[in-house]
């Protein structure tokens, strides 16, 4: 069984910045993947920033630019660098974690972590 851990969320003001950090732990052989995805009260959930562990990353039009996707491959950890927040980067944001493990692929998810950028 995998375990998906998110940490760093928080109330913070437009314009500023806040890191989230989420680590996979369990029966892992290989993390193939890791990301980030969010929901805001009446939204569905949307992908967020995406990477594979050979790097390659892929991030949503809404977050080009301000936020950064990378993975420590050794901790099994995922981190999101979110820079100039806006109000509508308000959401939970979950961390989703995609693998091999001893005896099966898994597809596991975090409980979330609430990020609410407010003046």
């Amino acid at each position: 069984q995998v375990q998906v851990v998110e940490s760093g969320g928080g109330l913070v003001q437009p314009g500023g910045s806040l890191r989230l950090s989420c680590a996979a732990s369990g029966s892992i052989s290989r993390i193939l993947a890791m990301a980030w995805y969010r929901q805001a009260p009446g939204n569905q959930r949307e992908l967020v920033a995406g990477i594979m562990s050979g790097g390659r990353t892929n991030y949503a039009d809404a977050v080009k630019g301000r936020f950064t996707i990378s993975l420590d491959n050794a901790k099994n950890t995922v981190y999101l660098q979110m820079n100039s927040l806006k109000p509508e980067d308000t959401a939970v944001y979950y961390c989703n974690a995609v693998g091999s493990s001893t005896f099966s692929r898994f597809n596991s998810w975090g409980q979330g972590t609430q990020v609410t950028v407010s003046s």
